[in-house]
Parts: structure tokens; C-alpha cells; sequence
């Protein structure tokens, strides 16, 4: 929708919350319940009068009128979207109590930067420090988690990190990553899909655009799938989001994904070679922090073995009750981040518990090593020297 349009619309009392930053989407249903998702307090429940059936039906038709469409029982569905907002909304025909609504807010910002991580327990510095590296050595990163976990903002947070002068192109069905306007002197392309050009359509030409990363805001479909296996296999390095609930799975649940029969094993030897890292990202009440809390709970490397066999290694996992298992890249990782120009220490997490000076170090107590033989540590290397627990 264009967007000097889209800002004529009367928002009337809803637009309290599309102003404050904290608030990420915003609920109607049920003949007035309102209920706000936060980055800080999660999900909860606000009184409003002033937002009624009424209000909602007025937002609709004005998004209806403006952009060509009808909202009635005969279209009881209606998709509005604009540079940062998308709008959805259910006619009372359909939901049987009252016309049912959710705006979710997309700003062209990234809301992370890694002193909130740390200071917000989201992540370890060495974890931190590792994706960043995993990022600047070009690792195929698929990010994982429930819907409202912030995939999509480890992402953006994650491809900031890419280098100035590699081209980017993102693939998105609905906008959300608005890098051209985070980095609008970078050279970006945004493109989106739609009824007319398909996942396949825009990857076609996104190839002919020679870019060095090409970024699918979610896979969750199986042209999408194809779409993230024909980008990697064919040398261009990707970030994307998929709904999972493990970081280990992620292969398989792009494989469920399908819509053919194709080999199953066959399929996930490719995943596995093509992508290096899995993430699983989380959000929940924490009654420990005593607040809304959303963090890296697995990191897995994927890879095939001299047989041609998928292989998982789980680098790092934390449970609810707060033990963290950490294990070290295996040397398919390191040789590939070699390849590009960043290179890490055999032990890179420190596990053997001592350091290039051959001074010993601490590790807390409810980390679970899983140590390596003893190799030489290579010192080219910024990861931090200090494991920490979350």
C-alpha cells in the first residue's frame, strides 16, 4: 500500500500503542479484549473503551477503500500493509464474536545491539561473539523459534554484521527486514513476492543480480524451501527464519515442509552440507529475571561426513533449569570459515581449560564440557577468553 495513503488512516485510540516502540503487535478480538506483545513484558491484556467493535470496522473499511478492495461477507478477509505496519483483519461473519483484528509493527530499525544481548542474558559474549563470526566467514544461519520469539530481529541484528561491500538481496512475502532503509547506502535490493511473481519467479532473477547474500525473511512453504536450497547450493550464502522447535531440527522441518516425495535422505544430506548453523531462539516468562524474556537456547552445526551421512553437532544448549552443555566447533566448520578468511582456535570455547599462555582457567560449574584432545590453539582469533553462564 502506498504509504502517504496508509497515513491518512484514522487509528483513533489504537494509535497510543503504534507509537511506543516496546509494543510489537496488537490484538483485537472477542468483542473488546485488546492485548499487547511486548519486548519487555511479553504478552498481556489492556482496557480500553474507546477501542470497540465499532473503531475496528472504521479501520477496516478505511484500509478496504484506500486500496481497492472489499471487506464484507462475501471478502470477510482483509490484508493491509504498509512501510512498518501489517494489518489484519476477520469480518464478524466469520468471527462469530466480532470482527477480529492484529496489527503487527515492522520499524526499518534493528533493536539489538550486543550490549542489550549481554545486559539482557539473551546470549553469552563467547556465543555472540562465535555467530558474528560465523556471519563475517559467510555460514548459511537459519534461525529458529515459535512465533513472537524474534527471529526475524536476530536476523536483521545478524546480517549488520555482513561486510560493506557485499551486495544483499531480500526475498519476503510480507516486509519485515527493511534493510534498504536501515542501510539505504549499502547496495540492497528488497524484493517481495506476491500472486504474480513467485518464490521461484523472484529467485530467478535475484540470481542475475549477483548478490553475495540473499536474505528469505521465513520458510514456510515448500517453494520457500527450494528457494533456500537452490540459493545455497548454487554458491550464494543466506539468513532466513523457519518455524521449529529445536535448532537440530531444522532440517527435517524443512523436509516436512515439502509438498513431493522426494528422498528423505537425500534431502537432508543436502541441507546438511549446504547449511553450516542452525539457531533456536526462544520467549518466555522467566520467573527467575521476573519478566518477559527471549534467548539463544541451541546452536547446532550441520554437516556431512567422508560417507556423505547428515551430522549434528550441538555447539551450545541450555535447559529451562539453566544448565548450559557447550561443545566446540567440529573441524568441517573451522575449515570452512578458514576458507573464508576467519580463522578459530581448535578448542575455540576454551573447553580444555587452559589458554594460549598455558594459564588455567575457571569453568562455572553448571556448564557440561565436552572436551576435545589437546591441539594446538591458533591465536588468530577475537572470541573472548571467558566462558559465561546465562
Amino acid at each position: 500500500m502506498n504509504e502517504a495513503i496508509f497515513s491518512q488512516i484514522d487509528f483513533g485510540p489504537l494509535k497510543e500503542y503504534l507509537e511506543v516502540d516496546d509494543i510489537t503487535d496488537i490484538s483485537y478480538s472477542n468483542g473488546g479484549q485488546i492485548w499487547l506483545k511486548t519486548l519487555s513484558k511479553g504478552v498481556y491484556q489492556v482496557e480500553n473503551s474507546a477501542i470497540n467493535n465499532e473503531l475496528i470496522e472504521k479501520i477496516a473499511f478505511q484500509c478496504s477503500n484506500v486500496m481497492g478492495k472489499t471487506f464484507n461477507m462475501a471478502s470477510p478477509f482483509l490484508d493491509a500493509e504498509s512501510a512498518e505496519l501489517r494489518l489484519n483483519f476477520i469480518h464478524d461473519s466469520i468471527a462469530t464474536n466480532g470482527v477480529a483484528m492484529v496489527i503487527r509493527k515492522t520499524p526499518a530499525k534493528i533493536r539489538l545491539n550486543k550490549e542489550k544481548l549481554l545486559n539482557e542474558q539473551y546470549v553469552t559474549r563467547e556465543i555472540h561473539d562465535f555467530l558474528i563470526k560465523c556471519v563475517e566467514g559467510h555460514c548459511n544461519i537459519i534461525v529458529s523459534g515459535e512465533t513472537g520469539s524474534g527471529k526475524t530481529e536476530l536476523v536483521k541484528y545478524l546480517a549488520s554484521y555482513t561486510k560493506e561491500n557485499e551486495k544483499i538481496i531480500t526475498i519476503e512475502d510480507t516486509l519485515e527486514l527493511h534493510l534498504d532503509r536501515i542501510f539505504p547506502h549499502r547496495d540492497i535490493v528488497a524484493m517481495k513476492t506476491n500472486n504474480i511473481a513467485s518464490y521461484s519467479d523472484v529467485l530467478v532473477t535475484c540470481m542475475r543480480q549477483n548478490p553475495i547474500w540473499i536474505l528469505l525473511s521465513e520458510v514456510r512453504s515448500a517453494e520457500a524451501v527450494l528457494a533456500v536450497r537452490n540459493s545455497i547450493s548454487s554458491g550464494h550464502h543466506i539468513l532466513s527464519t523457519i518455524h521449529a522447535d529445536k535448532a537440530s531440527s531444522i532440517p527435517m522441518r524443512m523436509y516436512s515442509l515439502l509438498e513431493s516425495s522426494q528422498d528423505v535422505d537425500q534431502f537432508l544430506a543436502s541441507i546438511h552440507r549446504y547449511v553450516q548453523l542452525g539457531v533456536y531462539v526462544k520467549g518466555y516468562n522467566s520467573q527467575k529475571l521476573g519478566r518477559f524474556q527471549r534467548e539463544i537456547i541451541e546452536v547446532c552445526e550441520f554437516y556431512v561426513d567422508e560417507n556423505n551421512k547428515p551430522c549434528s553437532n550441538i555447539i551450545y544448549k541450555k535447559t529451562m533449569d539453566g544448565k548450559i552443555t557447550l561443545k566446540n566447533p567440529t573441524k568441517n566448520l573451522l575449515d570452512y570459515l578458514s576458507i573464508g578468511n576467519v580463522f578459530l582456535p581448535v578448542d575455540t570455547f576454551r573447553l580444555n581449560n587452559q589458554n594460549p599462555n598455558g594459564n588455567t582457567g575457571q569453568i562455572p560449574r553448571n556448564i557440561v564440557q565436552n572436551p576435545i584432545p589437546q591441539q594446538t590453539i591458533t591465536k588468530n582469533t577475537n572470541i573472548t577468553n571467558n566462558v559465561e553462564v546465562l
